[in-house]
């Protein structure tokens, strides 16, 4: 794990963050990013310009701030496209992209992808396959989170039920000593890296519940918090009882040996269900 480059939240600085994970290197800065943002803006105002200076939609486009970065620091879709093509001739498709032979591969096995950035309004992350395993390197974790192939796929399909833009990255990444290291080894995680950063389920729903409107006090906001983390906390331990549940009728005891027996109170939920999958295809 200590070989794995990983770059943990700054700012808004989420693309950025983005790019360098998926590179494995520190390739780009908040002003090589602004540069390329910079380029595009003028690209763009060109286009508008040969439709005539004197119309309403080139006076609306110059009035307006730009599309292609922020002063958070958050930067486009098109600024980490022209970053990974220009630089390093790379793509990013669609996963949901229909006759794409690359997003079609990648939606019937995702693990034979390189990579996959996710973006969900201003947030941008990089899962990617080092050496043999798969790792989820958001920049609001604390560190990388190891994906195992069968969850790699449930992942993804909760993402975009999440609301998240999947895209795959195609071409061939530049070496990095993290790939090498685990090309020969595999490694296990004991501890999932923490995610203070992130904001809870919770939160997210209070926030969009209550935003525009009028009338809410503080105490009616924490209320109202802490009614939805009860309610969240009662889903998730819910879906946990279910796996555990699955996992041990999946079991069959009497030719299984104790010690084979998997520990489910010591057993993350990824853990659960790919035991609960090796289970079901031996019996």
């Amino acid at each position: 794990m200590e070989t794995i480059f990983h770059e943990k939240q700054e700012g808004q600085l989420c693309a950025q963050h983005a790019l360098n994970a998926l590179l494995q290197g520190s390739y780009f800065t908040a002003v090589d990013l602004s540069m390329i943002a910079n380029e595009l803006d003028e690209e763009e105002r060109k286009r508008m310009e040969e439709g005539g200076t004197d119309t309403q939609d080139y006076r609306d486009f110059m009035n307006s701030k730009s599309h292609n970065m922020d002063d958070s620091g958050f930067f486009s879709v098109q600024v980490i496209a022209r970053a990974l093509r220009g630089v390093w001739n790379l793509d990013m498709i669609p996963f949901n992209r229909r006759g794409d032979p690359v997003a079609d591969c990648a939606r019937c096995d995702p693990t034979t992808a390189k990579a996959f950035i996710c973006n969900q309004q201003e947030h941008w992350f990089t899962i990617r396959k080092i050496g043999m395993q798969w790792f989820n390197l958001n920049s609001l974790f604390s560190g990388p989170e190891l994906v195992s192939d069968t969850y790699l796929s449930l992942l993804l399909t909760q993402l975009q039920q999440e609301g998240y833009s999947i895209f795959v990255v195609a071409g061939v990444l530049p070496e990095c000593q993290a790939d090498q290291v685990l090309s020969t080894t595999r490694v296990t995680q004991v501890k999932k890296p923490s995610s203070k950063g992130t904001k809870t389920e919770a939160v997210r729903q209070v926030e969009e519940a209550t935003v525009g409107v009028d009338g809410f006090t503080d105490e009616e906001r924490q209320q109202y918090r802490r009614t939805i983390e009860s309610s969240v906390r009662d889903r998730e331990e819910e879906e946990k009882r279910q796996l555990e549940l699955a996992l041990s009728l999946s079991m069959d005891t009497s030719q299984t040996k104790d010690e084979d027996i998997p520990d489910l109170n010591n057993m993350t939920e990824e853990e659960m269900l790919d035991a609960a999958l090796k289970m079901s295809l031996q019996n």
